[in-house]
């Protein structure tokens, strides 16, 4: 594989030189901006074998170096070893950053390659303006991809179909409606929609096209005269297309869609998000433009009564598959049979498909034992897959995808007896899991406000993380969802009643051993008061904490309280859909600490 990726540099240089491009950028990202993408969009994981989720590589005649966060580090320094490619640390004092770098790598007159279809609009104007004050050109349709990916996968043709309104709560045309009103408001008639699930929930329609994420590969216009979802047609059958025209939506190709934006009326102003659209299209639209906020993610974010219902509904579905696949991994641990950390995944998976509703995963599991448990976004291979063995922890972040919610969890469990330090670090841990879980904060407030509750007790031990603390989550929708989240850094968008977000505070000592906990929580009103509203977090997920990696001794007793309430609330709520085996271990592992 090392030597099929130094191979893959060459053939993609001699394609540079042809161009007279001196260096080229290439994200992890596809034509939508999307985290997670299809297989035809992995060109960035095909260049480089690094297949984490966030990262850019940077080409040149003489170097490769791939830029990539502290989730990674660890991954991508193991998988780029051997293949020329040097890892840069984001987030790092002295990482220059890939703008800074070319400045002081490239010579004067030189050319910067890059496909427009895989950038912001905003991102490719700073690029510009950097690398202009230096005599350094950009060159925005630099894609030569397919001329050395012979066997590129085609784009993602699966079927589309309608998501219930049963579990939607509204129907695509209100929320048409709505979105359009909030266009206009903005001073376009308008909507050009390029975030896949944005396109989901505006039409209530789902599709398998990326791994884990329930979207389909499309762009939306939307517009008072009439609609247009730019999609390949095999993948709408002649009910969903009925429905869709039913909704005044017309089907065009996928690859129209710049040749439409460029024949559009000149008179016509089409909103679009400058930080989510892609620069080609952007260009497309020309003096049409009007630079805007989206007016689809508040929407999507903010979960309505019959959704927040049926993430509920998920949680406890979720939970029951949690009971029976832990009872599994701790009876293979005690009988000593062999138990990998990809066989964990597969126990995840066996007991959550068995559920009703389950579509899918909601992202690939992390199953990461003692010293990949430090690794924050691991993924065991067949090639580092390793033993559980009866001592340490096992850390395992997981969740699924049923039709009618996402789930998102994190448990560190130990595999045997804790050690002192094991529980130590567990506990930190979990006191800031219960800080941020018990937080009242005023209507207005953002996520980098809360931030600090959860950090608060690692950071007094000159400890932390350097991961977020939450983000957002769809029902049926995207794991990863905005605009809200709880970071560092400061996002611009308030926690509001209907949303749900992760608290997943962690620690990770490399080579020794990783912990994260991680509930989801819905924002819901607390009480108002002559200073305003103030809101709560309502927690979601359904599932017990390890017991013995408690220190109970560090703990305050309106800690001890919270997690004993918890897990009665847990076990309350699951009991009656267990086995009565299952309902005992249950009852175990929910006794009061």
């Amino acid at each position: 594989m090392k030597q099929q990726i130094i191979d893959r540099l060459d053939a993609f240089r001699a394609e540079m030189k042809k161009a007279t491009v001196a260096a080229a950028i290439i994200p992890q990202t596809d034509a939508h901006l999307g985290e997670y993408i299809a297989s035809h969009w992995q060109v960035r994981r095909w260049l480089s074998g690094f297949t984490g989720s966030a990262g850019t590589l940077v080409i040149t005649a003489t170097e490769a170096l791939l830029w990539t966060d502290s989730r990674y580090f660890l991954q991508a320094a193991e998988q780029l070893d051997g293949t020329g490619i040097q890892l840069m640390k984001e987030g790092i004092p002295g990482t220059p950053s890939i703008t800074e770098w070319l400045i002081a790598n490239l010579i004067k007159g030189s050319t910067v390659g890059i496909d427009g279809l895989l950038f912001a609009a905003t991102a490719v104007d700073a690029l510009d303006a950097n690398l202009r004050k230096h005599d350094i050109s950009l060159k925005t349709d630099f894609a030569p991809i397919d001329a050395i990916w012979t066997d590129r996968p085609e784009l993602p043709d699966n079927p589309v179909f309608i998501h219930d309104v049963k579990y939607a709560g509204r129907d695509a045309a209100s929320k048409i409606r709505d979105v359009l009103a909030r266009t206009a408001q903005q001073g376009a008639e308008a909507l050009l929609v390029c975030d896949l699930a944005e396109i989901a929930w505006v039409l209530n329609i789902r599709s398998s096209d990326v791994k884990c994420t329930p979207v389909a590969t499309a762009f939306l216009y939307l517009a008072p005269a009439g609609s247009t979802l730019f999609i390949k047609e095999e993948k709408i059958d002649g009910n969903v297309a009925g429905y869709l025209a039913e909704n005044g939506v017309t089907i065009a190709p996928y690859k129209s869609v710049i040749n439409f934006l460029e024949t559009l009326p000149d008179s016509t102003r089409v909103l679009f998000e400058a930080d989510h659209t892609a620069y080609a299209l952007r260009e497309a639209l020309g003096e049409r433009a009007v630079a805007g906020s989206s007016p689809i993610a508040m929407l999507k974010a903010a979960k309505n009564n019959v959704q927040i219902e049926c993430t509920r509904r998920a949680m406890e579905t979720d939970g029951v598959a949690l009971v029976g696949a832990f009872m599994e991994i701790e009876r293979r641990l005690q009988s000593g049979e062999e138990l990998t950390e990809l066989q964990v995944a597969d126990i995840l998976t066996e007991y959550r498909s068995k559920q009703p509703g389950y579509f899918d995963a909601s992202f690939d599991t992390i199953a990461g034992y003692g010293p990949h448990g430090a690794i924050v976004h691991y993924s065991a291979t067949p090639e580092s897959s390793v033993k559980v063995e009866p001592h340490g922890l096992l850390l395992i972040d997981s969740g699924a995808q049923y039709l009618y919610g996402t789930t998102d969890i994190t448990r560190t469990i130990a595999t045997g007896v804790p050690t002192d330090s094991e529980r130590h670090d567990f506990t930190l841990v979990m006191k800031g899991h219960i800080a941020l879980a018990q937080a009242i904060f005023p209507e207005g407030t953002r996520g980098g406000q809360l931030d600090a509750l959860a950090r608060q007790f690692l950071w007094k031990e000159g400890l932390s993380y350097l991961h977020g603390t939450g983000h957002g989550v769809g029902q049926f929708l995207s794991v990863h969802e905005g605009p809200q989240s709880i970071r560092l850094n400061d996002v611009p968008y308030p926690l509001v009643p209907g949303m749900i977000t992760s608290n997943e505070p962690g620690l990770y000592r490399a080579g020794i051993h990783g912990i994260r906990c991680e509930n989801l929580v819905l924002t819901v009103p607390a009480f108002t008061t002559e200073f305003g509203n103030f809101y709560r977090f309502e927690t979601l997920t359904l599932f017990p904490f390890d017991r013995t990696l408690f220190d109970t001794q560090i703990m305050t007793p309106a800690e001890i309280d919270w997690v004993n309430g918890y897990h009665a609330e847990v076990r309350s709520r699951l009991t009656p859909l267990l086995t009565p085996a299952q309902a005992a271990w249950l009852a175990e592992k929910t006794k009061e600490i």
